[in-house]
Order: structure tokens, then sequence, then C-alpha cells
């Protein structure tokens, strides 16, 4: 009984281990390569295997820098204060989270939601928040805040199937991600919470107030 205790746990040591080279030899070789799928976008794949994924890189450079300013002051607003973790942004969500008794804020930065899409899966656990903050962790050793927000704004999901800026803008607005207007950008960043969902009501009432926020403040976020 011994033995087997001893050897499962040697098992459960090597796949942690293994699972952490897994992700850091991915970092180092996505530091000068574009990211051409992600977890989620696999797992959203093998659910519909009959739709494609919608999804084209575009390098830093060739994105509007309103989109920059939008996700900015939507998702992130300490973004280039922070080393991966916003502590103040977490502790204001659980707080939010545990008068309203549900959860209605995350609190995640635009580093660890990318460790998650790019590694993880959306279901809540204890593991997967490790996981994440482990991720995280190394992410923002190995990459510049340039390179996250790159590599972020080509992989998150905006929409069923639809991945990354370009692929998003094209959908929504048959046009290139680097012509982007402030409204536009302003509206992409808007539907970050539940793309799938806003994708069919774009006159969503919820919609329209968080477009609002990002239109106001997006003047005052800082971008790499």
């Amino acid at each position: 009984m011994k033995a087997f205790i001893v050897r499962s746990l040697l098992i459960l040591v090597s796949v942690v281990l293994l699972i952490q080279l897994w992700i850091f030899s991915s970092l180092v070789w996505w530091r000068t390569n574009p990211v051409d799928t992600t977890m989620m976008m696999r797992l959203d794949y093998w659910s519909t295997q009959s739709k494609p994924i919608q999804h084209e890189w575009r390098d830093y450079d060739q994105i509007s820098d309103y989109m920059k300013h939008a996700v900015v002051a939507a998702e992130d607003g300490k973004f280039l204060q922070h080393n991966g973790f916003d502590w103040a942004g977490m502790q204001f969500a659980m707080e939010r989270n545990k008068d309203k008794g549900k959860v209605v804020a995350g609190g995640s930065t635009i580093s660890q939601q990318l460790a998650k899409n790019l590694f993880l899966y959306n279901k809540r656990s204890f593991m997967r928040k490790g996981q994440e903050a482990v991720a995280t962790w190394m992410m923002e050793r190995m990459w510049s805040k340039e390179r996250i927000l790159e590599v972020y704004l080509n992989s998150v999901e905006f929409g069923d199937h639809i991945y990354g800026v370009e692929a998003a803008t094209q959908h929504y607005f048959g046009k290139s991600s680097r012509s982007l207007s402030r409204e536009q950008a302003a509206f992409l960043a808007a539907i970050l919470p539940n793309p799938k969902y806003y994708q069919d009501h774009r006159d969503d009432r919820k919609l329209r107030y968080r477009k609002g926020l990002i239109l106001k403040y997006m003047r005052y976020s800082h971008i790499p």
C-alpha cells in the first residue's frame, strides 16, 4: 500500500512538472512566433468540428490603437503597473461577489486571462486557478507587456468560433483591425465578458452601458 502511494505521488509530480515544462517551452516559442492556436480554440473546435475557427494573426502595429486602449480600459486598467496580478482588483471583486451572493466580477488581469486562454479551460476550480497563476507568473517574466497585449488581442474570444481582433473586425464590420474606429473598438471590448451572447444581442442594455463606460475611460488608459 505504501509503495502504491509513493508511486502515485511520483506519477502526479511528474505530470505536474511536464505540464510546467510544456507551458514554459510554449512561452519561449511564442516570444517571437505567432500564436496560431490556443487551448480555448481547440476546445471550441472539438465541441463543434463542423464549424471552422475564425482566426487571423496581426502584429501589434497592425492593430488600431483604439482597440488597445479600449481593451485595457475595459479589462485591466492597471495593466502597465502590475506584474500579472491586481491584488486590489481581486479583493474588490471578492467583496462584490460576496455582497451579491454570486459571481458578478472576476478581477482577473489581461495576463491571467491570456494564461487561461492559451493553456487552460473556462471551468472554475482551485486547480485551474493555481495553474493559471503559475503560467501568469512565467509569462510576465518572459514576455514584455507589449507582447502580452499583442497575443491577448490575437487570441481572445469575440463570438462563436471567432478568435482574435482581426477575425472579429472582419466578422462584425467587414474591415481590417488596423482601421477600427473608436466606437467600433469600444463595441468589441464591451462584448468580451460574454461574446457568444452579445454576438446575437447587440442592442442589449448592459452592453450599451458597458460600451459607454469604455468610451469614457479609453482616453485615460495607457498602452505599451
